[in-house]
């Protein structure tokens, strides 16, 4: 009996102390821009809109879809399936160029730029 009164009290002190935050969380906007940067060597837009000149150009200069040029233009439905290509088994479900899929593409590679 005296082996379970102290027992009790030592498991009841380890599960509170382990679910006790050990360190405050960065805010979200530092969070936000820490996932959004790129990995060294690989440039990306602030923030451009999707559908924008300056996305498509990002997003064709980070999968080399037209290649010097030698390739699709954006924002025809050749170059939405070279994207598709590229991203292989990741590539979106939606309708390529739809805002869906524009949405969808910008997660994939921010992520993959960010982790590469």
């Amino acid at each position: 009996m005296r082996f379970l009164f102290t027992v009790i009290p030592l498991t009841a002190a380890l599960i509170i102390a382990a679910c006790s935050p050990s360190e405050p969380s960065a805010p979200a906007s530092t969070a936000a821009s820490t996932a959004a940067s790129p990995a060294p060597g690989k440039t990306s837009p602030a923030n451009p809109a999707l559908g924008s000149p300056e996305w498509y150009a990002w997003v064709d200069k980070t999968l080399a879809i037209s290649d010097d040029g030698h390739g699709p233009r954006p924002e025809t439905p050749e170059w939405n399936e070279a994207v598709n290509r590229k991203l292989g088994q990741e590539a979106p479900q939606a309708n390529p160029g739809s805002p869906e899929w524009q949405q969808a593409v910008d997660a994939l590679l921010r992520t993959r730029v960010a982790t590469h």
